[in-house]
């Protein structure tokens, strides 16, 4: 499988002949997310939601893709273009002031987990706050690639990030949904996450892609670190 991160919480994966784009951004400035435009094409749009622009616009990825919105899996999941995908609904911070800043209320959003290159990958969607228990236990052992959001604010507080990655278990965890000088959200920097964790568990790749396949996964849990492309 290749990984590319291209910003925010958005990243493409490609393996199986499908490539698989996450949680598209609104491009452009303010109101939009002050990234560029993904305008390569891709078979499916996994979105945590579809009312956040930070999370839901496939409007700039070329072709035709399936949209799916996660939320709406029934909670066993589904198959779509041959990803099985299954949903675990989680909700924006219940403490952040929303309503102060962005004048509305927390959405609901959805944690999912799906399988592509023989490799099991959860996405953390846009939750902000502990992972339940129920999700970890459905989850531990059954993780392969997590795409960690590590940038706390209105997202998950980075001690339950820690705690949840810690009962999840999975081998490979790739930071997210972090400060760039090109977006406009005032979340922490990916170094406040990664200050969390001995320097020999980091690598940072120097660039935005990284190629994984069952048989070179990491023997323990690693965390890579990409360049955000967009």
């Amino acid at each position: 499988m290749k990984i590319t991160f291209y910003a925010h919480a958005s990243f493409r994966l490609e393996a199986d002949g499908l490539a698989v784009v996450t949680d598209p951004y609104t491009p452009g400035p303010k109101p939009g997310s002050g990234f560029a435009p993904i305008d390569e094409p891709a078979d499916l749009v996994i979105m945590s939601s579809s009312t956040d622009t930070f999370h839901s616009d496939p409007s700039h990825i070329r072709g035709d893709p399936a949209v799916v919105d996660a939320l709406e899996l029934p909670p066993e999941g589904a198959t779509v273009k041959g990803v099985e995908i299954r949903p675990f609904p989680a909700m924006e911070s219940l403490t952040f002031d929303f309503q102060g800043e962005f004048g509305r209320h927390p959405d609901a959003n959805a944690l999912y987990l799906f399988t592509l290159g023989g490799l099991r990958v959860l996405h953390l969607g846009d939750t902000g706050n502990p992972v339940p228990p129920e999700h970890l236990g459905a989850l531990r052992g059954n993780v392969d690639i997590l795409l960690a959001l590590a940038g706390a604010h209105a997202t998950i507080a980075l001690g339950d990030l820690d705690a949840a990655i810690e009962a999840i278990d999975p081998r490979v965890v790739i930071p997210m949904h972090y400060h760039s000088p090109r977006g406009w959200l005032q979340i922490e920097p990916v170094e406040t996450f990664l200050s969390r964790y001995p320097g020999d568990m980091i690598t940072r790749v120097g660039g935005p892609s990284l190629e994984i396949t069952p048989g070179t996964l990491p023997g323990r849990r690693h965390i890579f670190v990409l360049e955000q492309s967009r």
